[in-house]
């Protein structure tokens, strides 16, 4: 495959380049003798958005879904940019995830992409902070006591799948909790928290270096009492993922976020839950009924209840807040692929990584989209 005469996000420059596609992967040089030859005027290629936090979309729950409902799911995602993704999971019964480790395993498994790909599992709790649940059920969060205590939390077969855990340092046992997850090679993010900058220093020791949706389901900062915001502000060891839309954070708060943190530091995600992509109405969704209305979600306690968005949403929120191609590929695609320890193989167009491209016209629409050298989507006019 060859793509020319589009412009080209690579590292920290814009380009004007002609790709070369073989076996999944980007590889030098511009041949199109034996290549099938894609003219993309007019288009500018980031590399494939990758969504570390997505509760499902169209209707499909990742609590719920089968192998057919992740491809679902990920054939919407790819229509927006998307091409890898974690499915998210909330806490409840313990009998309620291995479906899903199971189904992630299965689609991985698959040998050709229909859409964007699931690269593991991400666990939002069980081991977070009632004080500060969300749209999250209490009666299924847990502390910590001993390994055991996470066999129920299954992990996905397949030796390419990474996990993370969004947790509360400050609960019973969650230091430990972040060791033994480590140990595991789980990736730990701090979330649903009220923890004290003391215990987020030893969170921090201990291997936790990600902040889950950043500013919400956490105390806000003040100024006698920094709380998890200054820290995570303050602390350049820490990355941040943020939703950008609107809704979750004043667009103000994000340039705010960015300009402390740096574009380096930030990933975009989505929250996106079951009503994404089927509008306004109200949506059964983790035993009670979500409103949404006007793209906010809400819960009947009147909580916001994750978003309805997709990364696509999130890019040009960033792109209409005046931040370049560059500093948006790295918050779309090339942070969140750090974070997950990809970065070898995903997150930016360059020889050797897998070619993962979403195809973007000057309005921020996504028109084309390829996942390891296959198109997924083209919804060029």
């Amino acid at each position: 495959m060859v793509l020319r005469g589009a412009k080209v996000v690579r590292g920290n420059a814009v380009t004007q380049e002609t790709l070369r596609i073989e076996n999944g992967r980007f590889v030098a040089g511009s041949n199109e003798a034996d290549a099938d030859l894609y003219d993309l005027t007019g288009l500018t290629l980031y590399p494939g958005f990758i969504d570390i936090h997505n509760h499902g979309a169209v209707g499909v729950d990742t609590m719920d879904a089968d192998p057919d409902g992740l491809r679902f799911i990920g054939i919407f995602l790819a229509r927006h940019g998307v091409t890898g993704w974690l499915p998210t999971l909330v806490p409840g019964p313990d009998t309620a995830y291995a479906q899903t480790a199971e189904a992630v395993a299965v689609v991985m498994h698959d040998d050709i992409a229909t859409g964007a790909r699931p690269l593991g599992l991400h666990y939002e709790g069980p081991f977070v902070n009632a004080a500060q649940c969300g749209a999250l059920r209490p009666p299924y969060f847990k502390t910590f006591d001993a390994v055991g205590d996470l066999e129920p939390l299954r992990e996905v077969r397949h030796l390419e799948a990474v996990h993370l855990m969004t947790l509360a340092p400050e609960i019973e046992g969650g230091i430990e909790l972040i060791r033994t997850l480590r140990h595991r090679d789980w990736i730990v993010s701090i979330g649903h928290t009220r923890a004290d900058v003391a215990t987020l220093d030893c969170a921090c020791g201990a291997g936790a270096r990600h902040m889950t949706h950043f500013f919400n389901a956490m105390t806000p900062m003040h100024h006698r009492s920094p709380g998890p915001v200054a820290w995570g502000l303050a602390n350049d060891l820490v990355t941040c993922d943020v939703i950008a839309d609107g809704h979750h954070c004043d667009p103000f708060m994000l340039k705010f976020l960015v300009k402390t943190k740096t574009p380096d530091r930030v990933s975009l995600i989505s929250d996106s839950v079951l009503p994404t992509g089927l509008g306004d109405g109200e949506f059964d969704m983790w035993g009670e009924t979500v409103t949404v209305h006007n793209g906010r979600t809400q819960n009947e306690q009147g909580s916001i209840a994750g978003s309805v968005i997709t990364m696509a949403d999130a890019v040009k929120m960033m792109l209409s807040l005046g931040y370049g191609p560059v500093e948006v590929a790295r918050m779309a695609a090339t942070n969140p692929a750090r974070v997950l320890g990809l970065d070898d193989r995903l997150g930016s167009i360059e020889e050797g990584r897998f070619a993962d491209i979403a195809a973007l016209d000057d309005t921020g629409a996504v028109r084309m989209t390829i996942v390891r050298g296959k198109v997924v989507f083209s919804g060029r006019s």
